[in-house]
């Protein structure tokens, strides 16, 4: 089953929506609250400060857009537990996240509680609230085992990942799914009223992107040096996507979640763009 980027009706899907974002002082978190806050949702957030500086949080604004921020861990549960009781979110888009590949080596344990706990917090809380809503978990293609097949990722294909931040990925994957199956069964959702998604994305680029070890950001950076722009893996193929577009994604699935009990809905969700928009780091640095 896939999801058509039907955009006609998000207007309809957000105005007037409590919606939270974890995460929300990202990158990712940043266009998405500038995106729903325009759709007419009532947007609060809940993240630590902004990562990076310069950041796009910053730049754009975003903490003016909130009904309600608060600048928090997302292992602590009871502050989120308290955010959340407050916000009465009927969406959550949970995207808070130790979100790079090379840190993860450097702090493994950082990544696995912020990643893992940070997820069992996110749904603990939903459990805990007893409250109807909409949940997408973000995150990553980097969640699926490393295959030596050339065709792109299915949702059904193994999970796994031999680095840190792919292996937490992967058991954010296993959380959402245990906590879907175990509390709110999609099944049964006209009794619960509770939705649960996971979104699966990855090679995102864009405005705002400052963060370390990003292809764009180092390049971006070496040019305004005057120096060579380093690549690690230049021949490596990725399917890159401007970052508005798995944001497209993310909230089709959740406008989708809003308007229907297709329990087939409650599922996990690749975005990613046409194989044949793939290219190598190489040719991405030289365009």
């Amino acid at each position: 089953m896939g999801l058509t980027m039907d955009q006609t009706n998000w207007a309809e899907s957000f105005q007037g929506r409590r919606v939270l974002i974890t995460g929300h002082t990202g990158f990712k978190g940043s266009w998405l609250a500038l995106w729903l806050e325009h759709l007419g949702a009532q947007v609060s957030g809940y993240a630590l400060p902004p990562p990076t500086s310069p950041s796009n949080y910053v730049t754009s604004a975003i903490g003016n857009l909130f009904a309600r921020e608060t600048t928090a861990d997302i292992r602590d549960l009871a502050l989120l537990q308290a955010a959340v009781s407050l916000c009465k979110p009927d969406v959550i888009f949970h995207l808070a996240a130790q979100t790079l590949v090379r840190r993860s080596y450097a702090d493994a344990r950082a990544t696995f509680e912020v990643n893992v706990m940070g997820a069992v917090n996110v749904l603990e809380t939903v459990r805990k609230i007893r409250r109807p809503c909409v949940v997408v978990v973000v995150t990553s293609d980097k969640c699926y085992d490393n295959a030596t097949s050339p065709r792109p990722h299915r949702e059904t294909d193994p999970l796994g990942g031999h680095d840190p931040y792919s292996a937490s990925k992967a058991a954010v994957e296993l959380v959402t799914q245990a906590y879907r199956k175990s509390f709110f069964p999609p099944l049964d959702l006209p009794r619960h009223g509770v939705k649960i998604a996971s979104a699966r994305a990855g090679n995102v680029i864009g405005g705002g992107d400052w963060a370390a070890d990003r292809i764009i950001p180092d390049a971006a950076l070496a040019l305004s040096e005057n120096r060579p722009v380093a690549l690690r893996n230049p021949e490596s193929f990725r399917p890159w996507q401007h970052v508005l577009d798995p944001l497209c994604g993310y909230l089709t699935l959740a406008g989708r979640m809003l308007a229907s009990n297709n329990p087939e809905i409650c599922s996990a969700w690749n975005f990613g763009p046409d194989p044949a928009g793939t290219a190598t780091v190489r040719d991405l640095v030289e365009e």
